[in-house]
């Protein structure tokens, strides 16, 4: 059984709109290369948020690197049977870029990669996209003050380096005795194996998270045996997902302002949830609802008591489905909570010494999002990793999560403490490319070269940041999840209110931050480095 079909790639008039110009980060033998202003990775959410804007923005001066074949990010990535989004669809859209044919509430993962691929398409951005194109190194040059990318066929120097790729880009593997030697099929859920046919096999699934409770109910009716290994139960309260109808279709496309109104109902009604987060005590309700949608689904006081969960809701992820429950009670279905202790070649065996066999193994187990592996790719002065550095203090660290004390003229988007546990983080990616905009027009208008924020605003915006979020059910609600890192610092959620952000970063504040007047010498970046017209 194939479970799904993979996403479609991008048309042949699409692929052709993004293919090079012949010049762009090209290498003619004698070490030319272009010269952006801005070089931003990654064709997600964030990347393409920053492109778009910068074309509205009348500066075409930029270029656009993605290592896949297509522009989506994460929702190119993630075909898993049964992918969507947990946020409605008229939040988890760009402001600027409404979609009045979203055909349910909640969009599944085919249609936000169209709807990414079309907003793309729209906004004139796909020639400056470079698909196919890994990244190998990102440097700061210091004489000639100019970040330099390194690609496979050359890369280009450029003013601005803005590194778009998202906190859910790198699969995380568990690291578990003998896994290497499985025989059988092993995959992660975001590199879906779609040629390999589970009917009729044992496949066992390591991991409960957000994308384990969407694919387990969808291949459940065809495998013959399902073991789930489970670590920590979710809580779970129901999905009010439903179809939207052509009425509403038809209303939406005639009277935007509709939408636009029903976006801001969402908005501030999601925005409720942050209240609660902030203080533990203030889930108790939210998680009686929850505890009586598992007692409602699951009859069997045993499995019932596998699957509640021993810690406050919202320390971890708090996830939404109507079948998750139901197909844990299917026949064919095994809940495991022993600890997995070895993988043998056809086999897991778990700590009390059960040998289960096994056919398929599918990792629902995340991805690398408190060390951020692309970190050891950008050097800044001096030849410093950002990893590094970051190592060095002991956790990942930035200012309003968007620039780094020490790497000038860099701009990260949805970096450290953006993330969010309630609404759209579209809503944080466009707040922070409309920051990273305004400082580029003061840096224009100072007719100033590089900006760079100052190390104590940025020691003193974390420390803040790490009070405020002491007290949130992510840090006190007693649960170890993947918000915090192996320090047990809190380094991936904004702890609040995402109107207090959007407050934060509505204006460049320049007087945070160091900025220099001296000239860039792109010719200085490597052997024949030049400007191109």
């Amino acid at each position: 059984m194939t479970v799904t079909e993979p996403a479609t790639p991008l048309s042949a008039a699409t692929a052709a709109a993004c293919a090079d110009d012949g010049r762009l980060g090209e290498d003619d033998g004698g070490g030319r290369r272009r010269h952006v202003k801005v070089a931003i990775v990654g064709a997600g959410f964030a990347g393409l948020a920053m492109a778009i804007r910068l074309k509205q923005a009348g500066i075409d001066d930029f270029v656009v690197f993605e290592r896949g074949d297509d522009v989506g990010g994460t929702w190119r990535d993630n075909t898993y049977p049964g992918a969507a989004c947990d946020v409605p669809s008229h939040l988890y859209s760009f402001s600027f870029a409404p979609n009045p044919r979203w055909s349910r509430s909640f969009s599944p993962q085919r249609e936000i990669l169209d709807y990414l691929r079309d907003t793309a398409r729209r906004h004139g951005v796909l020639p400056h996209i470079r698909l196919g194109t890994p990244v190998t190194a990102m440097r700061w040059v210091d004489d000639a003050r100019v970040w330099r990318v390194d690609t496979p066929d050359g890369g280009v120097t450029a003013q601005f380096l803005v590194p778009g790729m998202g906190a859910l880009s790198e699969p995380k593997l568990p690291d578990i005795p003998g896994i290497d030697g499985f025989e059988g099929a092993l995959f992660h859920s975001a590199a879906w194996d779609h040629d390999h046919d589970l009917a009729g096999e044992s496949v066992a699934v390591i991991g409960t998270g957000a994308s384990s409770i969407q694919f387990v109910p969808e291949i459940q009716p065809h495998v013959g045996r399902l073991h789930v290994f489970q670590r920590t139960p979710p809580w779970i309260i129901p999905r009010t997902d439903r179809p939207l109808t052509c009425a509403e279709q038809r209303l939406f496309r005639a009277l935007p302002a509709a939408q636009r109104a029903v976006r801001a109902a969402i908005y501030w009604g999601r925005e409720l949830y942050a209240w609660g987060f902030t203080k533990p005590q203030r889930m108790r309700a939210p998680q009686r609802l929850a505890r009586a949608h598992l007692e409602r689904q699951v009859t069997d006081p045993g499995l019932r008591a596998q699957l509640t969960p021993s810690y406050t809701m919202g320390c971890k992820r708090i996830l939404i489905s109507n079948d998750w429950y139901p197909t844990l009670t299917r026949p064919n279905v095994e809940v495991v909570t022993d600890r997995i202790s070895e993988v043998r070649r056809r086999s897991i065996v778990t700590a009390d010494g059960t040998e289960r066999p096994v056919d398929t193994i599918i990792c629902g187990t995340g991805f690398h999002v408190t060390d951020f592996p692309a970190g050891d790719h950008i050097h800044g002065p001096g030849g410093a990793s950002l990893g590094d550095v970051w190592n060095d203090r002991g956790s990942m660290e930035a200012y309003l999560g968007t620039t780094v004390a020490g790497f000038p003229n860099l701009f990260l988007l949805v970096g450290p403490n953006t993330g969010l546990g309630h609404t759209s983080m579209v809503f944080m990616i466009e707040s922070q490319v409309s920051y990273v905009l305004d400082a580029m027009r003061h840096l224009d208008s100072a007719r100033a070269t590089t900006v760079e924020v100052r190390p104590e605003v940025q020691d003193a915006y974390n420390c803040d940041l790490q009070r405020h979020l002491a007290t949130t059910v992510w840090n006190a609600g007693g649960c170890r999840s993947w918000y915090l890192d192996a320090n047990g610092r809190n380094t991936s959620l904004w702890p609040g209110y995402s109107w207090r952000f959007r407050q934060r970063t509505r204006r460049f504040d320049p007087w945070s931050y160091v900025l220099r007047h001296e000239p860039a010498h792109p010719e200085a970046a490597g052997p024949g480095a030049r400007v191109l017209d």
